[in-house]
């Protein structure tokens, strides 16, 4: 990795943060890695009292606490080009994206995709730095943009992280299981089949919107590699600046992989993102009212149940607290073809028009919706389905007014 040779300063475009001096070493040398700015103050969610969005895992034992505690902070500090940042990425932290309706949510921010489809093929363009953009850099001359090559561009919003560790916990088998039950309406949701990057084995991905990632490791990796720009064991290899490997050389002074394993406890960042996010409870549901109850009647009758699966189970766990538990989370976690709806991007074993059903648990607290947040309200959402969901979808237009809000009012009790 070649280095500046001169004083420089680096500067974070598109990013709430203060330009920050470095000194940059000679060549052929490289920079360790700084400490992050840890989070002021930092923020504990009270582990009693009714359940609230951000708690952990009801039951989780004091070094499990303790482990959700760590990678909770974790979660906050703020990284900076001295600490690895870059050279191009999409925010400092892991919380500037995952704010709400607590620590550990969703957020309005889009981030983009992009690639070329000729001929039915989808080509991510990796080579110009497809098909994620990082719309962020250290500096003006490393700067992303959409290249002219490409002719998809999509815009996909955060994910909340409410309850993936129950999700992580369910077996592949009860998700191949559940994709081999015969449907109604022609539903042929399929399991998406990705190596694992943790692991190297063939698992059953669940994690993003193209059900990419399989394990909450990976899904930490991947994320701060591509979000932050922090490379780990996993991800050793920075991304080039619209695949640009001279710009490469010329900004990243830190030395690879950044992420490195603390050797007091042994784990490094990406460690404590997994562990906060495999201690982190579900939403909370609140009571059903008496048209809430009708709602859930209206969701089974016209079929919204078929894909979103209501309760999910996990197997034999180590953790007490994801040992056979139910996961309420409504949701298959299988690829799904969408028509319109689909974003037009490949990734992992998806194709353009496949999505995964994204879980409805929390969903009052995740607005907007779909994935690029065209949908400002769950009505809107519910009417923009295609695909396979256009039968759901049209059973819902011949609702009347009463029984959509009563669906409405259930959904938004989940």
């Amino acid at each position: 990795m070649k280095t500046i040779n001169k004083l420089g300063t680096w500067i974070v475009l598109g990013a709430s943060f203060s330009v920050v001096a470095i000194a940059q070493l000679s060549d052929g040398q490289t920079k360790l890695r700084a400490q992050r700015h840890p989070a002021s103050p930092p923020y504990f969610p009270p582990p009693s009292g009714p359940p609230q969005f951000g708690d952990p895992l009801p039951g989780l034992t004091t070094d499990q606490l303790a482990a959700f505690a760590t990678g909770l902070e974790a979660f906050q500090e703020v990284d900076t080009p001295e600490s690895g940042l870059g050279p191009i990425f999409n925010n400092v932290s892991c919380v500037a994206c995952h704010s709400l309706p607590a620590i550990g949510g969703s957020s309005a921010i889009l981030e983009t995709r992009f690639g070329r489809l000729v001929n039915g093929h989808f080509d991510p363009l990796t080579q110009l730095g497809g098909s994620l953009l990082q719309q962020s850099a250290i500096d003006p001359s490393c700067q992303e943009i959409v290249p002219p090559e490409a002719n998809v561009i999509a815009q996909r919003q955060t994910t909340p992280l409410f309850g993936l560790g129950l999700i992580e916990a369910i077996p592949d088998a009860e998700i191949l299981q559940n994709a081999l039950y015969r449907k109604a309406d022609g539903i042929t949701g399929r399991a998406s089949l990705v190596r694992d990057v943790a692991s190297g084995q063939l698992r059953i991905g669940r994690f993003g919107w193209k059900a990419q990632q399989a394990t909450l490791l990976a899904f930490a990796g991947d994320a701060y590699l591509n979000e932050v720009g922090i490379t780990s064991r996993l991800f050793p290899q920075e991304n080039a600046p619209n695949g640009d490997t001279n710009l490469l050389a010329l900004f990243d002074a830190i030395a690879d992989p950044e992420d490195e394993e603390d050797p007091t406890t042994g784990k490094a960042d990406i460690d404590a993102f997994a562990d906060f996010m495999r201690f982190l409870a579900p939403p909370p549901r609140l009571p059903l009212t008496f048209s809430a109850e009708w709602g859930q009647s209206w969701f089974n009758q016209i079929g919204c149940a078929t894909c979103h699966t209501p309760i999910l189970w996990t197997g034999t766990n180590s953790v007490a607290a994801l040992n056979r538990k139910p996961a309420r989370l409504y949701s298959d976690l299988l690829l799904h073809y969408m028509g319109m709806l689909g974003d037009g991007i490949a990734q992992g074993a998806a194709a353009t028009r496949e999505m995964k059903t994204p879980p409805l648990w929390g969903l009052r607290a995740s607005a907007p919706y779909l994935h690029d947040g065209r949908a400002a309200t769950v009505d809107a959402a519910i009417r923009a389905h295609d695909g396979e969901a256009r039968y759901a979808r049209d059973r819902y237009y011949r609702l009347n007014p009463v029984q959509r809000r009563q669906l409405l009012d259930f959904l938004n009790s989940i």
